[in-house]
């Protein structure tokens, strides 16, 4: 009997080891916080059915010469240049060129727009034409979408200013444009003279996130869809290279992509952080609220959000004039970046920050000193911060 107990304390003091052995050696859990992908709370079994679809098209589909690629492109798959759903680096970066003047783009047969500096074997990639003006693209983050799709024409308005009646200096603008014939108008949509407003890209140049997807599918990958058919080697109309149906899962899933969870909201540094930001001005670009209208998806559907942004242009002064632009904005305005996940960048970005429309900052703090024109009070603002409260309202912005 004695051997017997032996024998089992001994076989419990084995399992005890194993257990221990395992917990050093698997992954601990990862913080919902910690993370930009997955989809939002509360997704219905249909939903979640399309969106694991359009999950897999969007990070597992690699297109190769068999299934359409080439013979030029930008990248090979979405997910590449959104790793974990976050943003890209220099090295996946996006280039927008060409040149519009009375006469329109005289770099439309060169391939303008956008570049596509990859080929397969046997074909040359495109270069940048002698004089073309040109921007460098860092691929954005895409978590949170759905929201920013649904925010209201009418609050988008709301918050632009472009004469700067209350002397605040911000004065945000609309961005107009004419949308493709494939699109519907959004619900309750304003439309003047013929077009609407878009809100999506560095430049504010898609209306919504199915024309962002299209968009993406044909000039970043070179991939023909029954909406926008145009093959970017040839310039000739061809046969879809991809189903409408994959489209759709794609868009699907880009619209049901959860909002980045801010980190450590009760941390005593990063509440001040917060009433640092409002209080030298930045959100007067970077709204911390915005708020949905209707949507088919319940989980959407008129909801307040806190994304730091206010969907509209602004000037960025002359440090950030790149001197090429698209749609209605000017060589200096951009488009205000949500905020939402900022801290969470360098998990898709090797381990560093690459920030601004080309990721030419390395850090949160010399992204803000980069910023002008309507900035330009904003950054003073924070350069004269003590230190103290310069690295409480960095400890802010990196929590979100």
């Amino acid at each position: 009997m004695n051997n017997i107990k032996i024998y089992i304390i001994i076989y419990i003091s084995f399992l005890f080891m194993i257990a221990v052995a395992c917990e050093s050696i698997l992954p601990t859990a990862i913080n919902d916080d910690e993370l930009l992908d997955g989809p939002i709370e509360g997704l219905n079994n249909e939903q979640i059915t399309q969106f694991s679809r359009g999950d897999f098209a969007f990070n597992n589909q690699i297109f190769t010469t068999e299934s359409g690629l080439g013979p030029i492109f930008v990248s090979t798959s979405c997910g590449s240049c959104h790793f974990g759903d976050g943003k890209g680096t220099p090295e996946n970066s996006i280039i927008r060129f060409g040149k519009l003047d009375s006469m329109g783009n005289p770099y439309q047969i060169l391939g303008s727009p956008q570049l596509q500096y990859r080929s397969i074997t046997g074909y040359s990639p495109e270069k940048l034409p002698i004089n073309a003006l040109f921007f460098k693209v860092v691929p954005p983050a895409i978590t949170g979408l759905g929201y920013l799709a649904l925010v209201s024409d009418s609050d988008i308005i709301s918050m632009s200013d472009p004469d700067d009646k209350d002397n605040d200096g911000i004065s945000g603008v609309v961005s107009w444009g004419v949308i493709p014939k494939y699109l519907n108008p959004n619900i309750n949509s304003i439309q003047i003279n013929g077009q609407y407003i878009f809100r999506f890209g560095k430049k504010a140049t898609s209306y919504n996130l199915f024309h962002q997807t299209v968009k993406a599918y044909n000039q970043d990958i070179g991939i023909a869809s029954q909406q926008e058919p145009i093959d970017v080697w040839s310039g000739h109309e061809i046969e879809p290279e991809i189903s409408s149906q994959t489209v759709i899962d794609v868009h699907a899933y880009l619209n049901s992509l959860k909002a980045p969870i801010q980190r450590n909201q009760s941390d005593e540094e990063i509440i001040n952080g917060k009433k640092i930001f409002v209080n030298i001005g930045c959100g007067g670009c970077h709204k911390e609220t915005l708020k949905t209208g209707y949507s088919d998806i319940e989980v959407l559907s008129n909801k307040v959000f806190h994304p730091y942004t206010d969907l509209l242009l602004h000037n960025m002064g002359s440090d950030l004039d790149d001197g090429y632009t698209e749609g209605s904005a000017k060589t200096f305005e951009w488009r205000t970046p949500a905020l939402w996940g900022l801290g969470l960048s360098p998990n898709s970005q090797g381990g560093k920050f690459y920030l601004m429309h080309d990721g030419r900052a390395n850090s949160i703090e010399e992204a803000i000193l980069m910023h002008g024109g309507e900035a330009t009070l904003r950054k003073l603002n924070f350069q004269n911060l003590p230190s103290k409260d310069k690295n409480n309202l960095l400890k802010f912005l990196n929590s979100l």
